[in-house]
């Protein structure tokens, strides 16, 4: 990943309704849901969820997969993988194998950032 995608990850989800539909479709996992489901969970009306899913597949956050007359939206979660992996690349002055003790903290301290 690159800090352009990173950005616009981050833009989309800067959406409070994105960013509820992005973990709605999170939660339903592998099967995902389709537009209806995800319009009347989140109390949208089906235009506005269309808006909003759009934006979320631009970001590449989610996939689109017709079935019949219906659109099936399922989460990327790849990409956040990704997004977790570019924002921790440079953990711990480059060792990212160290930063399972870091994220046990909620600080980096010196000795827990510091490679032995």
């Amino acid at each position: 990943m690159n800090s352009e995608t990173a950005v616009l990850v981050f833009e989309s989800l800067s959406s409070p309704v994105r960013l509820a539909i992005y973990r709605l479709l999170v939660k339903a996992g592998p099967s995902g849901l389709v537009a209806g489901h995800i319009a009347s969970e989140q109390g949208l009306a089906a235009n506005n969820a269309s808006f909003h899913l759009k934006a979320l597949t631009q970001a590449g956050l989610i996939a689109a997969e017709a079935e019949g007359r219906f659109l099936r939206y399922r989460a990327k979660v790849g990409v956040m993988v990704e997004l977790i992996a570019y924002l921790t690349d440079d953990c711990c002055a480059g060792h990212p194998e160290l930063c399972g003790a870091v994220a046990l903290t909620p600080d980096c301290t010196p000795t827990s950032c510091n490679p032995l």
